[in-house]
């Protein structure tokens, strides 16, 4: 690929070094002291991302739900995503939070710490990630996309130990998937998140018939 003046085109950039080139911007622009956390707001990370804020947001939010045995936080970050793939499903351009989750804080270390944990097992879907399946990625699949992806989105509010982690990952691969233009890896996000939630349905069920049985047993 070559640029407009001839010259070899810059390669794209991975999504999660892009991910810590805005965290560093933030640390830089912060005003905490030596003595106070430095913090950023969510809407500080969407106004320093690009065109494909979206995918971004989704995939920095998604990693710390990626982690085994991260408790509260995927529950925090997954309203959030709630509320970007609703977005998505609704045809939306650009991302928009309510002035609530717009001012909402984090500690930057506390993600950076999340970012460097996660890169290693995102880092091998970044370097396989090309463009493809476009119709996926087009302005009519992402809706269709966003609409899917409330589904897992969903299943990480449930306040069970590390039921997080598998959606989480799917969440992350879709929204590399949409960042890297890759309908494979998008639908790949999906369809693991949609087999979690399937699992934990038939488990839940299996759960209840137990209960049931155990009850009746007693009477």
């Amino acid at each position: 690929m070559t640029a407009a003046d001839g010259q070899p085109a810059a390669p794209m950039r991975g999504a999660t070094r892009v991910l810590q080139d805005v965290l560093d911007k933030l640390r830089l622009q912060s005003s905490a002291t030596a003595t106070e956390k430095q913090t950023a707001r969510l809407g500080d990370v969407v106004e320093n991302l690009d065109e494909r804020a979206f995918g971004f947001l989704l995939l920095l939010l998604a990693l710390p739900c990626c982690l085994p045995f991260v408790y509260l936080l995927p529950q925090i970050v997954a309203l959030p995503m709630l509320a970007l793939a609703g977005q998505l499903a609704a045809g939306g351009r650009h991302p928009w939070l309510p002035k609530k989750l717009h001012e909402r804080s984090f500690s930057l270390d506390a993600f950076q710490s999340v970012l460097t944990r996660a890169e290693k097992y995102v880092g091998w879907v970044e370097r396989i990630a090309t463009p493809r399946l476009k119709p996926v990625t087009g302005r009519v699949g992402v809706r269709l996309v966003g609409g899917l992806a409330l589904i897992p989105i969903a299943s990480i509010l449930t306040p069970l130990p590390s039921t997080n982690t598998v959606p989480g990952i799917g969440v992350a691969i879709m929204a590399l998937g949409l960042i890297e233009r890759d309908g494979v890896l998008v639908i790949l996000g999906l369809l693991l998140g949609f087999m979690w939630v399937f699992l934990l349905l038939f488990l839940g069920a299996e759960a209840v018939d137990l209960i049931r049985g155990w009850i009746a047993a007693r009477t």
